[in-house]
Order: structure tokens, then C-alpha cells, then sequence
């Protein structure tokens, strides 16, 4: 059997440096940092007090009372939709909506509705169970492709991928699949999060995942740098349009890259800490390698999944260095989490967009925050980490990581249509 060609013609995103497309790229180039104090929740008896919010997003505009029947993180999820399919220029009064579909990534879901809906309960068993009716569809996260669907007439594969931080790339990966294998010609995929909430900043305070730089939050998410405590928790969704490459050809669609490879493989060592060596990082980066019949010289930028957690950060660059050999230090490393955050189950959709606009402008995104003489010894810091500032160069195949706990790791790689 021979496998189809996707490309990507549509992008769309909602996240804490901006709420659409061309602000977000603005201001990924420029370096800006999404963070700021917690406003969803009072944060006082809280160790982190500092997120990467959404900013003056409302629901209401797009979904209307709809809104109100699910949790933020569908709302995110729609409004990327949204704007990936206004950007496509898909008439979908054209098409057979048979073969056109939704898989996005979520790592936890609905989890403010079952905030919101469980607290007075158990404060207050004695008045018995009084929840709203729309409980479970808040809750639930596959409601995201659900609605999305339903507001479009979509009526190809749909569901949600949970993977935990890997899972809008694994969602990616299995829509590029259904195009590939030739069920779907167009696909909306991505991912969508909403966990800026008491048990979300709560629940990786106790395990001490998050950053505690109360002092200065727009500084705290400095990756591979030494001063790294911890990743900044955000939230939002980003949306890719993918479709069958004739397909988009034969409409005169824009097309923004090709996907010509993926991986997905296990670290197997630590519920959640990464393996030492960066063994599955390593081995997932050398499979969508393969898969995209690529030299390791081929490959000028990586976004890399880049936490600011100390292991993390250090397994990564080692995975890099076993992969790309003298290569490593020649190509672009970034971790655009500096500036949005840790999107959790949404960061490899908001990554892969910011990768693909990386290979349009020929300009890699920074990573902010790294301090003079901030360097690990454990990082070998003759590799190009784009620190604070942006840097042009001709990117024509690029590559994004996303890992996960559970030892979970995604792999994608995008090329420019005529390199």
C-alpha cells in the first residue's frame, strides 16, 4: 500500500502570549513571557502562586449559551478549531464530510467542572448529591472533538488521545495516520487544556514539579539553564488542519509544511521522571528519523519539549547529542514552554504550531530567561539553545519532541512543501 502525503493547510490557537495566530507569533519571536499571577483561584496558602493564563478570552463569542454545557478546556478547544478552518479556506459545503475528522490530545480534561461540582458535595454531604446535569459532559474530555464535530457536521474518526504532556502530539501523529492509511482526506487535530485550578497547581506542587519563583514569574520557566526549579503550569489549545496533499492542491490551498515523519516510543524506567541517558527521547527522535527517511544533518530546528525541570531539561540534551553527533551543534534548539508554559496535555499542538511558523519566517523562537552564567554542568552548553533572542536562519525541516509522564514520547517532523 502505498501512503498518502499530508500537509498542513490551517492553523489555529489560543494560548497565554496570545489568542490567535499572527499576536502569538509576534510575540514567540519577540520573546515574550505568558506568565503572571494566578487570577482563576485565590493562590494565598498556595507554594506556586504564578501561571500562564489566557488572557481576555471569552466563550460566549463564539459558543453562545453553549458554553455553559462544558469546561473551559472545550472552550479552548473550539475556538482553535475555529480559527484553523477559517485560516484552511475549506468550503465544507464542498466536501464530503464523511472523510473529514477531529482528534485532539488531552492530558486531564474537564477537571475544573469536577472542582467546582465536588467541593460543595463533600463539604456538605448531608444535603445529599445536587449536581449540575451537565457534569459529566464538563468532565469528560473527548466532549472537545465531540462538539467540534457536532458544530461542523465532521463525521470521520473522532476521539481524544490522553498520553499525558505527549498528548496533543500523539494526537497529531494518529490524524497524520488516518490521512497516510487513507481514511480521512482532512483532519482537525491538536490539543486542548485547562488546569489552572486548585487541584491541578496543588497536585505538582506536592509532587514539586512546579516552579516556586513567586518573586518574578515571567523569569520562572528557564529552561537548561541551571537556576530551573520546575516547570510554569498554562493552558489553552491549538488547532492544525491536516490534509492529503492532492487533495489540498486540487482546492489551491495554502499549504504551510509537509509532515514526513513521526515517532512514538516508551522510556519503560519511572512514572515520572525521564530515563538519565534520554534513552527514549533519543530513540524516539531516530525513528521519525527513519520514518521521514532523514539524515540527521537534514534537520536545522528542534522544539524541543524543554520543561525547566532539572532531569528533564539534562535528558533531553543528551538525547540530542546521541542522535545528531557533531550535527548537534549546528542545528537550532528552543523551548518556546519559556514564553507559554507547560500546556500539559496541549503543548505539543501549540509547539507544532509554533514549528511550523519557525519554517514559514525562517526565524527560531527563543528561549528566554537564561541568565549569564546560568550553565549546568551537566549541559553541554556548545549547543545552540537560541537563549533570549530570536535568530533567522534558513529552516527547512524542523522537528518537535513532547514528552510525557508515564514515560510517554512523541515525535514529529515537519518540511517546507519545495525543500
Amino acid at each position: 500500500m502505498e501512503l498518502r502525503r499530508v500537509v498542513v493547510t490551517g492553523l489555529g490557537a489560543v494560548c497565554p502570549i496570545g489568542n490567535d495566530i499572527p499576536t502569538i507569533w509576534e510575540n514567540a519571536a519577540n520573546g515574550v513571557s505568558g506568565a503572571g499571577p494566578i487570577t482563576h483561584f485565590d493562590t494565598t496558602l498556595f507554594k506556586t502562586k504564578f501561571a500562564c493564563e489566557i488572557k481576555d478570552f471569552d466563550a460566549k463569542a463564539n459558543m453562545g449559551r453553549e458554553a455553559r454545557k462544558v469546561d473551559t478546556d472545550t472552550h479552548y478547544g473550539v475556538e482553535s478549531a475555529i480559527q484553523a478552518l477559517a485560516d484552511s479556506g475549506i468550503d465544507l459545503e464542498k466536501e464530503n464530510c464523511n472523510r473529514i475528522g477531529v482528534i485532539y490530545g488531552e492530558g486531564i480534561g474537564g477537571i475544573r467542572a469536577l472542582e467546582d461540582e465536588l467541593g460543595p458535595y463533600f463539604l456538605n454531604p448531608e444535603n445529599g448529591p445536587r449536581f449540575s446535569p451537565f457534569l459529566i459532559t464538563k468532565m469528560i474530555s473527548d466532549m472537545t472533538t465531540g462538539i467540534i464535530s457536532i458544530k461542523y457536521g465532521l463525521k470521520g474518526p473522532n476521539y481524544v488521545t490522553t498520553s499525558a504532556c505527549a498528548s496533543a502530539s500523539n494526537a497529531i501523529i494518529d490524524a497524520y495516520d488516518q490521512i497516510r492509511l487513507g481514511r480521512a482526506d482532512v483532519m482537525l487535530t491538536g490539543g486542548s487544556e485547562a488546569a489552572i485550578c486548585p487541584t491541578g497547581v496543588g497536585g505538582f506542587n506536592a509532587m514539586h514539579a512546579l516552579s516556586v519563583r513567586n518573586d518574578s514569574p515571567e523569569t520562572a520557566s528557564r529552561p537548561f539553564s541551571k537556576s530551573r526549579d520546575g516547570f510554569v503550569i498554562g493552558e489553552g489549545a491549538a488547532c492544525l488542519v491536516l490534509e492529503e496533499y492532492e487533495h489540498a492542491v486540487a482546492r489551491g490551498a495554502k499549504i504551510y509544511a509537509e509532515i514526513v515523519g513521526s515517532g512514538l516510543t516508551a522510556d519503560a524506567h519511572h512514572m515520572t521522571a525521564p530515563h538519565p541517558e534520554g534513552d527514549g527521547a533519543m530513540r524516539v527522535m531516530q525513528n521519525t528519523l527513519d520514518e521521514a527517511g532523514l539524515k540527521p544533518e537534514d534537520v536545522d530546528y528542534i522544539n524541543v519539549h524543554g520543561t525547566s525541570t532539572y532531569a528533564g531539561d539534562i535528558a533531553e540534551a543528551k538525547a540530542i547529542q546521541q542522535v545528531f553527533g557533531e550535527h548537534a551543534y549546528k542545528l537550532n534548539i528552543s523551548s518556546t514552554k519559556s514564553m507559554t508554559g507547560h500546556l500539559l496535555g496541549a503543548a505539543g499542538a501549540i509547539e507544532a504550531v509554533l514549528t511550523i511558523l519557525a519554517l514559514k519566517h525562517n526565524v527560531v523562537p527563543p528561549t528566554i530567561n537564561h541568565e549569564e552564567g546560568d550553565n549546568d554542568e551537566a549541559i553541554d552548553y556548545n549547543l545552540n539553545f537560541t537563549f533570549n533572542k530570536a535568530q533567522e536562519r534558513v529552516i527547512n525541516v524542523a522537528i518537535s519532541n513532547t514528552f510525557g509522564f508515564g514515560g510517554h514520547n512523541a515525535c514529529i517532523a515537519f518540511k517546507k512543501i519545495n525543500a
